[in-house]
């Protein structure tokens, strides 16, 4: 999978950790920055990430900022955008399993390096299991936020 990575400068510390997790579990990584610890917006960097999910050229996207919190906020802005903060391994899979997330969002003043070594490969590997699982109330579901979505 190719997986977009952005930051903001809260979470530009843990950045290189997200790359080299997203690398070592196989997938590949467009990185849409910021590069440096100097303060910027994070509604900028989600808005790149959210982006490249809408074209397609992503399946997936990490986002960090200072908490998580402000990231999946805008990133849930965007059509076709399902984001959540997780700091946990099973959220972040059953996020994807259940709920058909598709941006992991993490605090970068809330975890460390090796919380996101766990969270990147748990996120990657889980599948959204409503296609073609027979997981009918999953797909119901999310079809339902879709509605929402196409309704706001």
């Amino acid at each position: 999978m190719k997986i977009a990575v952005g930051c903001d400068h809260a979470g530009f510390p843990l950045k290189d950790t997200v790359i080299e997790s997203v690398i070592a579990a196989g997938h590949e990584v467009i990185d849409v920055g910021t590069n440096n610890a100097e303060a910027v917006d994070f509604p900028d960097f989600t808005k790149k990430v959210g982006e490249k999910i809408q074209s397609g050229e992503v399946e997936r996207g990490i986002l960090i900022c200072g908490s998580g919190v402000g990231a999946a906020i805008a990133a849930n802005k965007m059509k076709g955008v399902y984001a959540s903060i997780c700091h946990d391994t099973y959220s972040a899979a059953q996020g994807v399993m259940h709920d058909a997330m598709n941006v992991l969002c993490m605090g970068g003043r809330v975890i460390g390096p090796e919380l996101v070594k766990v969270l990147v490969p748990a996120f990657l590997n889980a599948r959204y299991l409503g296609n073609d699982s027979g997981e009918e109330r999953l797909a119901r579901r999310v079809n339902k936020i879709k509605v929402m979505e196409e309704k706001s």
